[in-house]
């Protein structure tokens, strides 16, 4: 991935009115922000461009709304010819019903509750468009001085965004002379707002984008040695890129989480109810053949917690990771496998770390992900977390700031590790 991106420090925005889109899809309990992570994140590119006379227009996402809704409320031609091919006496109810979905949806990922946040932390006014590109917020873009900063609606109450639609990209574009990407998490969708908008405006990093780059970029590109990737989740398909590309880079790659009894039933193990792709078990075997091959250790649990239900409360055992009986199912690593996993942690002088060692919502079975995050975290080295849960547990776990980097990113960032050149990068002006 090219690191010779312009950044916001390379272009004058002093007196412009500068697009800037920013990840602002935070997790919301109501309309209280349950984590400001990725709200914290952009904070000091916010800062440079306002403290630098732009007058800022910020625009993100929020979930996944119904998307039948523009900024009238009016049905999209999708959603409108779905109604039109029902019986005539079924049109006018179930034209009340989409209404009624995307009003709902309106209130529930409306961006609002973000702008009154953002207001507190910046210490002034975050001005809040009713919509996107209507009315509403044209004229508040119209009125926006240097200095000050505003934040459109949810960019995903039109269908057009995640589509990549020029006229809907244009449309944004217009309202300023100068875009800002510094929405990581979003920078692997070519999207109207991270992509589109780029054909219209110059196109420039935020510092939050830079130091993704910068920081994953030089861990995978000229990493001290020894270079550790640890690997978690549910699924060897989620990361099949991810290991291969890992497999030229790293020293050692560490497996666990659900993803790892692939592997030990692909090495003749029992792994009784244990989650298992089948058809990936001919690709495990190859990737282990492959670390050979090249010198590199891959490294899986040999014990593990099993339950005999997906419970917090199941009876658990503690089993050798190829013996799990009939009717159990591994949901963690084991205390023999933690000690492994720790003393590969503190050799290493460079860490990625993407997804759990478990059930870690369950907390009988997250030790495994708790003992790997205070490892991490007590590594003096090159510590980088791979965004996704693996980030979320770091949070909750209080380590966020002992480490060298958090990235905000989810799919993002395995693409990045995978990589696959993330098409809201590429479309940014090159030095």
């Amino acid at each position: 991935m090219s690191l010779n991106k312009k950044t916001i420090e390379d272009i004058d925005v002093q007196g412009k009115k500068v697009l800037c889109r920013v990840d602002f899809n935070v997790p919301m309990d109501g309309e209280r922000i349950t984590d400001e992570n990725r709200i914290n994140g952009a904070l000091p590119t916010i800062k440079y461009l306002l403290s630098h006379g732009a007058a800022l227009i910020l625009c993100s996402h929020m979930g996944k709304p119904h998307n039948v809704f523009n900024d009238t409320l009016k049905l999209n031609k999708k959603e409108k010819a779905k109604i039109d091919a029902l019986p005539e006496d079924q049109q006018a109810a179930a034209t009340e019903e989409a209404l009624a979905k995307a009003k709902s949806d309106v209130k529930k990922f409306s961006l609002a509750p973000v702008a009154k946040r953002l207001s507190e932390l910046l210490g002034q006014e975050v001005i809040m468009a009713e919509d996107v590109i209507g009315p509403d917020a044209q004229a508040k873009v119209a009125a926006l001085q240097p200095g000050q900063v505003m934040l459109l609606q949810n960019l995903r109450f039109h269908a057009e965004e995640e589509k990549n639609d020029p006229e809907f990209a244009q449309k944004l574009a217009s309202f300023a002379e100068i875009y800002v990407n510094d929405a990581f998490g979003t920078a692997h969708r070519a999207h109207a707002s991270t992509e589109g908008v780029t054909h219209y405006l110059p196109a420039v990093a935020g510092y939050l984008i830079e130091k993704e780059l910068r920081i994953m970029g030089g861990a995978l590109e000229n990493p001290e040695r020894p270079f550790l990737a640890i690997l978690g989740g549910a699924k060897v398909s989620d990361k099949i890129g991810v290991i291969k590309n890992l497999l030229e880079k790293v020293d050692v790659l560490i497996i666990g989480g659900g993803m790892a009894y692939t592997f030990q039933k692909a090495m003749g193990g029992r792994i009784g109810n244990s989650l298992c792709e089948d058809d990936k078990m001919d690709l495990a075997k190859e990737l282990l053949a492959k670390a050979a091959y090249k010198g590199k250790r891959i490294v899986l649990p040999v014990d593990n917690e099993a339950g005999n239900a997906f419970s917090n409360d199941c009876l658990h055992i503690t089993v050798h990771s190829q013996e799990i009986p009939d009717g159990f199912e591994g949901m963690d690593i084991g205390p023999v496998t933690r000690e492994l996993f720790v003393n590969e942690v503190r050799r290493a002088h460079t860490i990625i770390w993407n997804g759990p060692m478990g059930v870690s919502e369950f907390p009988v079975f997250a030790e495994g992900t708790r003992a790997v995050a205070e490892a991490v975290a007590a590594n003096p080295g090159i510590t980088i977390i791979g965004g996704g849960d693996s980030a979320a547990a770091i949070q909750k776990l209080g380590y966020a700031d002992k480490v060298t980097h958090v990235s905000t990113g989810g799919g993002a960032t395995l693409e990045f590790l995978e990589g696959i050149e993330l098409p809201g990068v590429a479309a940014l002006n090159d030095k």
